[in-house]
Order: structure tokens, then C-alpha cells, then sequence
């Protein structure tokens, strides 16, 4: 299993970098963070420097938008890192839902983002791509330049698209039951479409925090450090129940239930520990959703997404424990799961 870092573009952007490099020598492969303009530094001038000062690691948003810019300048940035670094970036993408909505809009369509992976990966590539009546070709790309796309989802349709058409999947959860369920509906898309779903990568992406030991004053704390995370879940839950209604058999009633005492949610507090809208979120949510516990509960779960399909598990370090995380996961449970 690959194991990733994500991470806010918060500033200095020195800290990211050097975070980075922590994660990589303790054997992280993937480097991620969230691309927010407005609330964040820029991620792809970030992503410069830490691809400069790491030998290995793979870099990109978890997860861009099709909307914030256009998918020539987009696919162009990730092509020039890969001409200088090497092929060493992924592009997550999905609909945009800080990035658009803080900045006054709508996030993007399912048509749209499926329009703008087919020409982000082409362009990455050196292909000629349409951009909706002009076909465009980067003539500086190289050959053998590759640039994975990687769709975020959730709902049913989106699910379906992403066997369709992604490279790699992204789950922002690590609930079991819904791990399975959802990795069931994306490689059911990609074998229905002719397509070898083996090579659809899946990727859980979740809050993580180690603790000392199992007793409820830890665990207590832990769950405080984390629980951000089901209100940024709920987001996407509660667009989802606009949608499909909610009670639908299209989306799991697993997701649904827990976001009935959603009152709103302000996104100056998006992704951080502490954040006040998240109170409605139940310990049994956080507990199912993310990493929480001994390094040796941490293996236990690892492995059982490991048995459903996950090829990485891309790790959430926004809390007060980054460095500790990072280094018990380097010396406890990287080498527990991947020398299994």
C-alpha cells in the first residue's frame, strides 16, 4: 500500500515543504494538499519546491476543479512540473467545493469535469486536445510525459463516471462498509465500460492521529482533533441529499443519517481542528471515518481497506500532532502494512 501526506497550503510555506520531506523519509510516496485559492496559498508554485527538495515523492491536489482555471493553464502547470521533476505529479480533481463556493459559485458539473479530465491528461501528455472548437497541442512536452487523473466522488453518478473515465478514485473516507460499497460501484463502472477496473487506483483519504495509548482520555482528544472531518464529509452529503432525497436507495443511508443536525457550515474554519460547525458530528462518525487509536489499531484498519481494494491511503495531517503522526506512521505502521 502507497500512504500519502495531505496537507493545507497554509503559510509559511517553508512548514509544507519541510512536512513534506519529513513524510518522505519516512516512506510516504504521495505528497497532496487542498487547492483553495482563495482560503490557501497557491499549491502548484508550493509543489515546485517540494518536488526540488524530494528524490521520490508524487505531488498534486487533492483536488483541484475544473472551474478555478482553465484546463489549458491547468494541464500546462502539471506538464512544466513533470518536464523539470520528472513524472512525479497526479491530478486529483472533483466539483470545487470551497474553491468555487467561497469565490461566489456553483460547484462544477460531472459533465464538466469530464470534459476537463480528457483534456487535462491529453495535454499532460503531449495529445492534442478541443477545447470546445480549437484543438490545442503543447509542443515542449516530451516524450513518455504521463499525468494520472484521478477523480474525487461520492454519489451514484459520479462513482459511475469515475470507473468510466478516471485513472484513480478518490474516497475522502475510510469507513469500511462504505469503502466497499463504493469501491464495488467504481469498478462495476469499469469493467461495464471494457475498461480492466485493477487499473482504476483506489485512494482513501482520511484524517489520521496516533495516540499513546487506548484509554478514553486519548481517544477523547483525538476524536476533538478530527471531527472537522465529518462536517467536510457533510458538505458533499448534504448536496447529495439535495439531489437524491434522503432516504434514496441511490446513496447509502450510512452517509446520510449523521448530517441531520447540520446547521450550516462557514469555510473560514474548512479543514481544522477546532472547527465550530462540526459539533454535530457523533463520535461514532469520526470513529468510522477516520484513524483513530494505537498504531497498532491504525495497522487493523489499514489492512482491512487493504482487503477491499486500496492501494493508498493518503493521510490527513491537520491537527497538533503532524510531526508525531508522520513519524509513528514511518516507524510503526508503514513497515507493519507493508511488510504484512
Amino acid at each position: 500500500m502507497d500512504f500519502g501526506l495531505v496537507l493545507q497550503t497554509d503559510p509559511p510555506a517553508s512548514r509544507v515543504i519541510d512536512l513534506m520531506k519529513r513524510a518522505e523519509a519516512n516512506g510516504f510516496t504521495y505528497g497532496w494538499t487542498f487547492d483553495s485559492a482563495v482560503l490557501w496559498q497557491e499549491p502548484f508554485v508550493i509543489y515546485s519546491q517540494i518536488l526540488a527538495n524530494t528524490e521520490r515523492l508524487t505531488v498534486g491536489p487533492m483536488v483541484t476543479n475544473p472551474g478555478t482555471r482553465t484546463w489549458e493553464v491547468t494541464a500546462s502547470t502539471f506538464a512544466t512540473l513533470n518536464d523539470m521533476y520528472g513524472n512525479r505529479t497526479v491530478c486529483g480533481i472533483g466539483r470545487g467545493d470551497s474553491a468555487m463556493r467561497v469565490a461566489g459559485r456553483k460547484p462544477n458539473t460531472l459533465a464538466r469535469i469530464s470534459g476537463a479530465m480528457k483534456v487535462i491528461r491529453a495535454l499532460g501528455r503531449g495529445e492534442e486536445a478541443d477545447l470546445g472548437g480549437t484543438v490545442v497541442k503543447f509542443p515542449w512536452v516530451r516524450p513518455g510525459a504521463e499525468l494520472p487523473v484521478w477523480m474525487a466522488a461520492y454519489g451514484p453518478k459520479a462513482l459511475k463516471m469515475t470507473g468510466e473515465e478516471a485513472d484513480g478514485f478518490i474516497l475522502q473516507l475510510a469507513d469500511l462498509y462504505l469503502t466497499e460499497y463504493m469501491v464495488k460501484a467504481v469498478k462495476t463502472a469499469a469493467a461495464e465500460a471494457g475498461r480492466d477496473p485493477s487499473e482504476v487506483t483506489i485512494c482513501v483519504a482520511a484524517p489520521a492521529y496516533v495516540t499513546e495509548d487506548d484509554s478514553p482520555e486519548a481517544i477523547a482528544h483525538a476524536r476533538e482533533q478530527c471531527r472537522w472531518f465529518g462536517g467536510m464529509v457533510g458538505n458533499h452529503v448534504a448536496d447529495l441529499v439535495s439531489k437524491y432525497g434522503e432516504h434514496s436507495a441511490a446513496v447509502p443511508e450510512e452517509l446520510t443519517d449523521y448530517i441531520k443536525a447540520r446547521e450550516g457550515y462557514d469555510y473560514s474554519h474548512h479543514g481544522r481542528s477546532g472547527n465550530p460547525d462540526t459539533t454535530f458530528v457523533p463520535d461514532e462518525i469520526v470513529d468510522r471515518f477516520c484513524l483513530i487509536g494505537t498504531a497498532e489499531q491504525h495497522v487493523e484498519k489499514l489492512n482491512a481497506l487493504r482487503e477491499l481494494g486500496v492501494d493508498q491511503f493518503a493521510l490527513y495531517d491537520m491537527h497538533d500532532a503532524q510531526e508525531a503522526t508522520i513519524d509513528a506512521y514511518g516507524s510503526k505502521v508503514i513497515p507493519a502494512v507493508n511488510d504484512r
